[in-house]
C-alpha cells in the first residue's frame, strides 16, 4: 500500500484523487499513475497519515462484505452504495481519469 502506484491500488487512486494528485497515462498509455514525483508525494502523505491493520481471513470476501454492511467506509465504491460519499467519490475519480486520458502520455 505505501509502495507502488494508482494504476495497482484503487486505495492510492481514491487518497491521490482527494488530495488533488494529477493522473497521467504513463508508459504505453495504458496505465495510469501520478507520476513518479506524485506517487512519491501520495507514499510520504500515507506513511505520515494512514494506519494499515489485517488479519488472516479464510474468507476474506464474506468478511468484506460484513464489514462496508455494518461500518462507514467512504473511501471503498464496491458494494458500498448507500454511502453518501460514494457517488461524488466516483465522479472525482472519473473525472481524474478523464483529465490523464486527454493530456499527453507522460514520461
Amino acid at each position: 500500500m505505501l509502495r507502488g502506484n494508482a494504476a495497482g491500488s484503487t486505495l492510492r487512486l481514491t487518497l491521490g484523487c482527494l488530495l488533488g494528485l494529477e493522473l497521467r497515462c504513463v508508459g504505453s498509455g495504458k496505465r495510469i499513475t501520478f507520476g513518479k514525483a506524485g506517487e512519491a508525494t501520495l507514499s510520504q502523505w500515507m506513511a505520515d497519515n494512514a494506519r494499515v491493520y489485517w488479519i488472516g481471513q479464510n474468507e476474506p470476501c464474506d468478511l468484506e462484505s460484513q464489514l462496508i454492511s455494518q461500518l462507514d467506509l467512504p473511501l471503498n465504491l464496491d458494494q458500498n452504495r448507500h454511502n453518501t460519499f460514494h457517488s461524488g467519490l466516483k465522479e472525482l475519480r472519473a473525472q481524474a481519469r478523464q483529465r490523464a486520458r486527454d493530456l499527453p502520455i507522460s514520461s
